[in-house]
C-alpha cells in the first residue's frame, strides 16, 4: 500500500500550475464550442419558424423572433472571440513553458560552464599550454641528437672521450713488469753455398 501510494505523490508532483491552468483553459474552451453548437441549432430552428409565422400572416411575431436570432448571432460571434482568445491563452502558455525550460537548459549550462572554467582558468590553461610545449622542444632535441643533426665540434670530441673512456674499460688490464725479450745474434750467418759450386765438389769427389 505504501509502495502504491508513494507513486501516486510522484506522479501528482509532475503536474505543474502550467499544466492546470492549460487544462483549465481548453476545458473553457470546449464548453464554449458546445454552447456555439447549441445556440447555431437554435437559429436554424427559428429561422424556419419565422417563415412559418410570415406564411400565417403573423408579421408582428416573426419580426420579435428574428430580433432574437439576431440577438443570438451577435453572441455567437462573441463566443468565436472568447474561443480565439481561450486558444491564444493556451499557446502562450504552452510557449512560454517550453521557454522557461529552454531559460532553465541555459541556466545549468552557464553554470557548468563555470564550474569548467574554474578548472581550466587561463593561469592553467596557459601553464599546461607551456608545459606541453617544453615537452614537445624537449624530445625535437632528443630526436635531433640521436640523427646527430645539431652536435657541436665540442659534443662530438665529448662522445669520441666518452667512447674511448668506454672501449678502454672494456680492454683487460696490462701489467706494469717490463717483458724481457730474447737478444738478437750479433754474428754473420754464412751464406748459402751455390749449387753449381756443391755440384762441383760432388764430381770431383766421386
Amino acid at each position: 500500500m505504501g509502495s502504491l501510494f508513494s507513486k501516486k505523490k510522484k506522479e501528482e508532483s509532475r503536474i505543474t500550475e502550467q499544466d492546470k491552468a492549460i487544462l483549465q483553459l481548453k476545458q473553457q474552451r470546449d464548453k464554449l464550442r458546445q454552447y456555439q453548437k447549441k445556440i447555431q441549432a437554435n437559429l436554424d430552428r427559428e429561422r424556419e419558424v419565422a417563415k412559418k409565422l410570415l406564411k400565417d400572416g403573423e408579421k408582428e411575431k416573426a419580426k420579435l423572433l428574428l430580433k432574437k436570432k439576431r440577438y443570438q448571432e451577435n453572441m455567437l460571434q462573441k463566443t468565436d472571440n472568447q474561443i480565439d482568445q481561450v486558444e491564444k491563452m493556451v499557446d502562450d502558455i504552452e510557449f512560454a513553458s517550453i521557454e522557461m525550460k529552454v531559460v532553465e537548459g541555459l541556466k545549468k549550462g552557464n553554470d557548468c560552464l563555470k564550474e569548467m572554467h574554474k578548472i581550466l582558468s587561463l593561469e592553467n590553461v596557459e601553464k599546461i599550454l607551456d608545459e606541453t610545449q617544453e615537452a614537445v622542444e624537449y624530445q625535437r632535441e632528443i630526436d635531433d641528437l640521436l640523427a646527430g643533426g645539431i652536435l657541436t665540434d665540442e659534443d662530438e670530441e665529448a662522445v669520441l672521450a666518452e667512447l674511448d673512456e668506454i672501449t678502454k674499460a672494456d680492454l683487460p688490464a696490462v701489467p706494469d713488469e717490463d717483458v724481457s725479450l730474447p737478444e738478437v745474434p750479433r754474428d754473420r750467418i754464412p751464406e748459402a753455398e751455390a749449387p753449381k759450386e756443391r755440384q762441383r765438389e760432388l764430381v770431383a769427389a766421386s
